[in-house]
């Protein structure tokens, strides 16, 4: 509709109102707007479904667009793994179709789907989703209708796609037609690779149960005595875990095989329970070792008594004996001819030997004393030495096997 043509109407409608009020006549305005509607908007004069032409028209006419589906043939198309879906009719329905000379009909439509993706967990969280989009005929067999995807990017994907968990690789198009007892269908589909983003879980499980596997380990360094403190520590670092591991299962549905994240929370909480465990051991061998200790010094004083009783029952028995007996007494010194004394000479020599340079890992260990302590003592000092070492063995293994698996299992 023109500027012209708005410019009449509002004008013909200022002159019928100062009309009807210069004569006071009593008007049924409503009718007369009803007759200028009519006029302008009537048969052959306005058609909603064509756009307005404008002042200087559309030119040449490329295409015909309408906003109706009904009115053209459609395929019956529908998505296999679809499990919920909607259009979108706000303020309009969201779908135009366009008629091109050549006969070539462009139908475009906005819809959200929720699709089906079986998932393959054992990687969790180091894992990639391969997730397809399945669109299939469901009445019409391949005699009657197939679908051909369009050469030359036949997928558009927005360029600055952002998912929370997910990172969109690459996609694939491919066809999946299927036969049934009624005939084939054709059938087109997606493969979308995803890649799940790692820092989430690096930041919320890996590194908070490293840090609990850590504070576990302070118990090594506590004095054998702190019972309560050391229990205290073990309990509340295993049931801190437990309550992790459980959140996390919760989150994820219950499959049969076991996943990358359920050996880290296993292997860590196996940790935890070990140095709990630990401390059991340490209370028992300082336990064992000072009833040892207290035998042995009951046994030491038993046989310095026994010594003693010896002693005094031999000094006895020398002062009842013959007063005028006399002792035979051997020289102390020997004249320096005496072969005897060259020989005893020879005996005593002392032999020097040049010194060992000293051992760096010797040095070391010295500085632990595992041999000057009990039993209790050594088993936390191997402790603090070798649960690291496992750990750090643990993780070596852990990040090579599922980092290479990762790689290897990228089939696409």
């Amino acid at each position: 509709m023109g500027t012209g043509h708005f410019f009449w109407v509002i004008f013909y409608f200022a002159s019928l109102c100062s009309a009807s009020l210069a004569n006071n006549a009593k008007i049924n305005f409503r009718e007369k707007e009803k007759k200028v509607l009519d006029q302008i908007l009537g048969a052959g004069k306005y058609d909603a479904r064509i756009r307005p032409s404008g002042i200087n028209g559309t030119g040449r006419l490329k295409y015909l667009t309408l906003t109706e589906a009904n009115r053209v043939w459609m395929p019956d198309l529908f998505f296999s793994n679809e499990k919920e879906g909607h259009f979108h009719n706000i303020i309009m329905p969201n779908v135009y179709i366009r008629i091109f000379p050549n006969g070539s009909v462009l139908y475009s439509i906005r819809i959200s789907l929720t699709l089906a993706c079986p998932m393959n967990l054992k990687l969790y969280p180091l894992d990639r989703q391969i997730c397809s989009l399945r669109m299939a005929s469901y009445g019409w067999t391949t005699n009657d209708l197939v679908f051909l995807w369009k050469e030359g990017d036949p997928v558009q994907v927005v360029k600055n796609l952002h998912l929370p968990r997910f990172t969109l690789e690459k996609f694939l198009t491919d066809y999946c037609n299927s036969k049934t007892n009624t005939g084939e269908y054709s059938c087109l589909k997606v493969d979308l690779l995803f890649k799940r983003e790692f820092s989430y879980y690096l930041i919320q499980i890996y590194i908070p149960c490293c840090m609990l596997v850590i504070v576990s380990w302070v118990s090594f360094w506590l004095d054998q005595g702190a019972v309560p403190a050391r229990v205290s520590l073990g309990v509340t670092t295993l049931l801190t875990m437990a309550t992790q591991t459980s959140g996390i299962n919760a989150s994820l549905p219950p499959v049969s095989y076991t996943k990358a994240i359920d050996v880290w929370t296993g292997v860590c909480l196996t940790f935890v329970f070990g140095a709990l465990l630990e401390f059991a051991l340490v209370n028992y061998a300082s336990r064992s070792g000072s009833n040892k200790a207290n035998m042995h010094k009951e046994n030491m004083k038993k046989k310095r008594r026994d010594l003693e009783q010896a002693s005094i029952d031999a000094a006895s028995d020398l002062l009842d004996t013959d007063s005028n007996a006399t002792f035979a007494m051997k020289p102390l010194v020997r004249h320096p001819g005496d072969p005897l004394a060259l020989e005893k000479l020879r005996q005593c020599e002392v032999h020097m030997q040049a010194p060992k340079r000293p051992n760096c890992c010797k040095t070391w260990l010295s500085k632990f004393p595992t041999r000057q302590c009990s039993r209790s003592k050594r088993i936390d000092v191997i402790s603090r030495i070798t649960f690291p070492l496992v750990f750090a063995l643990f993780n070596l293994v852990y990040w090579s096997t599922y980092l290479f698996r990762e790689e290897e299992d990228e089939t696409f």
